[in-house]
């Protein structure tokens, strides 16, 4: 924050000008008053005294003192004796002030500028207010409840040793923390069936991070990607952004159809583990068939393994095991075990490629925060991680039976597409369904599930699917939720 005695700050916001037609002190309340309400001063943050900002504006101490004064009684400032004058809070509690007046000949016109259409492509659902709803089928959030509070700030504090700050504190560069990137490769890749060199390992900010460096590196205007669908929403516009286009590949129970990819595509994304968003494996005879279609039509391959930790008492090996052509890119997160907000993933692939990823990375952000590697590093090391995944893999596992025995009792004419493992259950409701339409009855219940169209490639339209999350709703609420639901089903089909 800067200092109240900064000078820089202050003949910034304040400018005085001798020759306006306004007094000085009028052109300092206006200065003030502008700064108050465009949210530009803190109230934590003290004014200057009267003396230092009259130096500084070149103005008698009196002009100030006045100045300061009517401020305070207008309700602009509070007095606090032997502190001086702050911003009072109370003013920032109205809305913010409307834009000023700029003339249309000088504004900038950013939507003509911009080169791509992020804002554009489908939003993710915002759910910010989610751990306050009764029943949060949502996805893609933790439960406080099993959170190992205690055993992530023991690696913390860990990491704050005077020692073990000299190894995070330095500048990296384009490197990664060598004991994050050794406990990858010893502790998660190995039973994914992959075993790796560390310079085919690469740290990334989650698998969202991943995937834009690999479209931003391999694709160009015209690159065609197969994906399943419907599939990850993200990654599809992730790839488009690059000037890709996606061609769209069914799904059905053993997963992404191999067959059906377009020979002449340049990749595939899949996500082979628990595909995004119903949850089916990958069957073997498929993984097979992808990998021998691949090396015979030159695809690569991206695998996103995102839910794999999560998976089953016999999870069938990635893709990358398999691969003997390296022609697979591996694609790990921590966000589904440890914590979504940390932000933190890798990338397998052969050293060649991780070298040019890295390149790339070092022109982003260079690389993840380094003293949040090491805290993870030490979480893996300490078995913290190990023991994390049998704790949520033994609570997801009740939670998704209790699901799945409330919708079979409450909403029986709903499919319900139910496999081992992973955080969510995939459902398709009855033709007409329109799962945004009860999605925003059922939140007014405190429900919160999510729609299925944003899954599905084209235009969006009306979809009779849903996912409904189990990673943040406690097991005691799973079976009201479902009753809550269904009673917002009843009312909606009664109305129409």
């Amino acid at each position: 924050m800067p200092s109240r005695n900064d000078a820089a700050l202050w003949k910034g916001l304040i400018k005085i000008s001798h020759d306006s037609t306004q007094t000085l002190q009028a052109q300092i309340r206006q200065a003030i008053v502008a700064a108050v309400l465009d949210r530009q001063l803190a109230p934590s943050m003290p004014l200057p005294s009267c003396r230092i900002l009259a130096e500084k504006l070149g103005v008698a101490r009196g002009t100030v003192v006045l100045a300061f004064q009517q401020l305070v009684d207008q309700g602009f400032l509070i007095a606090r004796e032997r502190r001086g004058h702050f911003v009072n809070p109370e003013v920032l509690t109205a809305p913010p002030r409307a834009p000023r007046n700029v003339p249309a000949s000088a504004r900038v016109n950013w939507k003509a500028r911009r080169q791509v259409m992020a804002s554009e492509l489908p939003g993710a659902p915002k759910h910010e207010d989610w751990m306050q709803a009764p029943y949060p089928f949502v996805y893609g959030q933790f439960d406080p409840a099993l959170f190992p509070t205690a055993e992530w700030r023991e690696c913390n504090r860990m990491a704050l040793a005077v020692l073990e700050i000299r190894n995070w504190a330095a500048d990296m560069v384009d490197r990664d923390d060598p004991l994050l990137i050794e406990q990858i490769q010893a502790r998660l890749l190995p039973r994914r069936g992959i075993f790796a060199n560390p310079d085919e390992i690469i740290v990334t900010l989650g698998a969202q991070h991943a995937l834009y460096m690999l479209a931003t590196l391999l694709m160009r205007r015209g690159s065609q990607v197969a994906m399943e669908n419907p599939g990850y929403p993200d990654a599809r516009s992730i790839f488009r952004l690059a000037g890709a286009e996606t061609l769209p590949v069914p799904v059905d129970g053993e997963g992404m159809d191999a067959d059906a990819i377009p020979a002449e595509a340049d990749f595939v994304f899949v996500t082979p583990s628990h595909h995004c968003p119903t949850m089916v494996p990958l069957s073997r005879p498929r993984r097979e068939r992808l990998l021998a279609r691949a090396e015979q039509n030159n695809w690569v391959i991206f695998e996103d393994d995102y839910d794999s930790q999560l998976a089953d008492e016999k999870p069938q090996e990635a893709l990358k095991g398999l691969d003997h052509t390296g022609r697979v890119i591996h694609i790990g997160s921590m966000s589904k075990t440890l914590a979504p907000g940390l932000r933190l993933g890798y990338i397998v692939a052969p050293a060649e490629l991780v070298a040019e990823l890295r390149a790339l990375r070092r022109f982003m952000l260079r690389h993840p925060p380094a003293n949040n590697q090491r805290a993870v590093a030490l979480f893996l090391s300490l078995g913290h991680h190990d023991a994390l995944v049998r704790r949520l893999s033994a609570a997801f596992e009740e939670r998704r039976s209790r699901l799945h025995e409330a919708i079979c009792s409450f909403m029986p004419d709903w499919q319900v597409t139910d496999v081992p493992g992973g955080t969510s259950i995939w459902l398709k409701g009855p033709s007409g369904t329109d799962t945004a339409g009860l999605a925003r009855a059922a939140r007014t219940r405190g429900v919160i599930i999510e729609p299925g169209a944003r899954f599905f490639d084209g235009p969006e339209r009306l979809s009779p699917c849903m996912r409904l999350g189990i990673s943040s709703i406690a097991p005691q609420h799973i079976e009201p939720g479902i009753r809550e639901l269904a009673a917002v089903l009843t009312r909606r089909s009664a109305a129409a």
